[in-house]
């Protein structure tokens, strides 16, 4: 006779309150489990493998969906902002969501199909939103779109994911992880100055010098970078000059920014939000509106000339003068909104 084959039980919460991604299996699961999930928003946190998404009723505003329009989500996510829009059409029209994550977006097209969206009322597309050309060209134009250009929670809290430096985990930061190059081969490959550059160019760290130097020595003595862990206490061990009493708040602030400028870097962000761009008139019906969400100053800085250049060439009839801001509220309820800038800008006919 075989070997037994043991049931192996759940990961269950190790206490009242887990804090390990793995052990939330309520929070993941919010049709079973809806009590839980709502708690865990009230708190003002995310519930693990969740998104909640920013702005939607000023997105929804601005953007005037009326039923047999067609619309374009660039960045699909947890698929938040798609619902919404779905829910303005009534049956009447289609959305077509991008996404370059097959893992999340399989969820997310799932969820949507249970909730009644058909193929004629929600398209998938796993592809780039620097493709929007492509897309247009299958699709037709559309008379309204968005761009939501931050990292999905639930990319965030899965430490398999590695974009959190609050959490061990390989460190890849690749939005696709079946594509490219992790972040851990790509500080294998570049050279210290070229890393400064990067921290500089992608986030404005202020320690840029002293975090490459240790990195770069670290590797060099044989202490890979090859986890959330290992790079963020080579961080906090860069800033050891740095006064004590404020030391704990700037390593924090590093980390984001260093993570962030890794993300950027593997994912080519500020190269794919060029093109998007540049392409996006060509997709918009005359009138059609788009809103894209930015999270750091580079991106509102593209987004910002962009609009700015095009409507003085008489391509949008009108664009957003300042940024829109989430309320204070949604920022208590979802501290992942606070550095969330939105523009719009409108076709011209």
């Amino acid at each position: 006779m075989g070997e037994e084959i043991k049931h192996k039980r759940r990961v269950r919460y190790s206490g009242k309150y887990p804090k390990k991604f793995e052990e939330k299996y309520k929070e993941q699961n919010p049709e079973k489990y809806a009590d839980t999930v709502a708690h865990v928003i009230e708190k003002g946190s995310t519930p693990a493998g969740m998104h909640i998404s920013i702005m939607v009723e000023e997105i929804l505003e601005f953007l005037d969906i009326k039923p047999g329009q067609h619309g374009l989500d660039a960045t699909l996510g947890y698929g938040g902002h798609t619902r919404k829009m779905l829910e303005k059409l009534q049956g009447d029209g289609f959305v077509v969501g991008l996404d370059v994550d097959p893992i999340e977006s399989e969820k997310t097209t799932k969820r949507l199909r249970d909730a009644g969206y058909d193929e004629n009322q929600f398209r998938f597309c796993l592809t780039n939103f620097r493709n929007i050309d492509e897309v247009a060209q299958k699709y037709g134009k559309f008379d309204f779109l968005l761009a939501d250009l931050g990292v999905s929670s639930m990319q965030i809290d899965d430490p398999k994911r590695g974009f959190s430096y609050k959490i061990d985990g390989p460190l890849d930061l690749r939005m696709n992880p079946q594509k490219g190059v992790s972040a851990a081969e790509r500080l294998h490959e570049i050279t210290q100055e070229e890393f400064v550059g990067m921290l500089v160019e992608n986030s404005d760290e202020p320690y840029a010098n002293e975090i490459a130097a240790k990195v770069f020595s670290n590797i060099k003595k044989g202490k890979p970078m090859n986890t959330t862990t290992e790079l963020r206490d080579a961080v906090a061990d860069a800033l050891w000059k740095v006064d004590k009493d404020e030391r704990k708040e700037a390593i924090k602030k590093s980390c984001q920014r260093t993570f962030q400028a890794l993300r950027i870097d593997v994912n080519s962000e500020f190269e794919v939000l060029y093109d998007f761009l540049e392409k996006l008139p060509t997709v918009l019906n005359p009138g059609g509106r788009v809103a894209i969400l930015t999270f750091h100053s580079g991106e509102d800085r593209l987004v910002k000339r962009s609009f700015k250049e095009l409507s003085k060439a008489g391509v949008y009839a009108e664009v957003s003068k300042d940024v829109i801001r989430p309320s204070a509220q949604e920022c208590r309820k979802n501290g992942r909104a606070r550095s969330t800038k939105m523009r719009w800008a409108v076709r011209a006919d």
